[in-house]
């Protein structure tokens, strides 16, 4: 994705990995691949990796330039984690460090990191290894989460269950915590005026997507509320990794309908660049359209 605006916020984009991810019949539990053979035009190798039939996936974080603050939302996959059930990513190791420096942002200039859920893809760059012990990676930041999301994932931990959100929670969550740089607020906080955060469950529950308004013109950041384009022709399609597929459908069916019909940019966690669009009418349902 380049660099756009919206209004006066300036927005980029830092890819931690971009590339095919998932077997789609696994991914979504009422895979159809005739809406794939429907929509090959829309789709393509660029979505779906003709090699191997898998989505093609980015894990990204936004940066965005109020001109008050730099602010990043969500941190990826974050390198030396262990994540033994994801092993395409287990121990990983990407410049991300440096290609945020290709934005013109260091670490130390970060004023505050915005989560829009507590899954481990979307944390990982909060901290970073140092001397053995995890550290925040964005020393000088406030690390916003929702109260709701981090009470269902310490209650998660507690319980001592082996997953590698748990593992996430106590690698990238609790040390920012534990330095005092946690922020935790309810599901509609504005961090200024034209940023604020929207209660969307489902995905998880306490997942939130990141409104940015400026100018007269209108984004949303929203996070895993969509996963693939896939999901703008089927938005009833929810995920395996939604813990309440029931819930994550109405949350996404309500957003897909209502910012269609409003034009609003929409920048997705994991869509492969160029990653921002429009989701546009398309027959019954909806299509994505590409900022190229």
């Amino acid at each position: 994705m380049q660099p756009t605006r919206i209004g006066n916020f300036e927005v980029s984009r830092v890819a931690d990995f971009e590339g095919p991810a998932f077997d789609p019949k696994e991914f979504f539990p009422d895979f159809d691949p005739e809406v794939v053979r429907a929509n090959a035009d829309l789709l393509g190798p660029r979505l779906i990796d003709p090699a191997t039939g898998q989505l093609v996936f980015s894990f990204h974080s936004f940066v965005v330039k109020t001109g008050r603050h730099t602010i990043l939302i969500d941190s990826c996959i974050g390198n030396d984690k262990e994540r033994p059930t994801r092993p395409q990513w287990h121990r990983f190791h990407s410049s991300y460090v440096a290609d945020l420096a290709q934005c013109g942002v260091k670490p130390e200039q970060i004023d505050y990191v915005m989560c829009t859920h507590l899954h481990w893809d979307h944390v990982g760059w909060n901290t970073r290894l140092a001397d053995g012990k995890w550290v925040p990676t964005f020393p000088n930041a406030r690390y916003i989460m929702a109260r709701r999301e981090f009470g269902h994932w310490q209650e998660v931990q507690r319980r001592g269950d082996d997953t590698p959100h748990a593992l996430a929670f106590a690698d990238s969550v609790l040390p920012v915590v534990e330095s005092g740089q946690s922020l935790l607020v309810d599901d509609d906080y504005a961090l200024e005026d034209g940023l604020w955060f929207e209660g969307a469950p489902g995905h998880t529950p306490g997942n939130v997507v990141i409104h940015a308004h400026s100018g007269g013109e209108r984004a949303l950041f929203v996070g895993d509320v969509l996963h693939h384009p896939l999901q703008c022709l089927k938005p009833e399609w929810s995920t395996r990794a939604c813990s309440d597929p029931e819930l994550s459908r109405t949350t996404r069916m309500r957003l897909v309908e209502e910012h269609a019909a409003l034009g609003t940019l929409i920048l997705p966690a994991h869509f492969p660049a160029p990653t921002a669009g429009w989701i546009r009418r398309h027959g019954a349902a909806y299509r994505f359209d590409f900022r190229e």
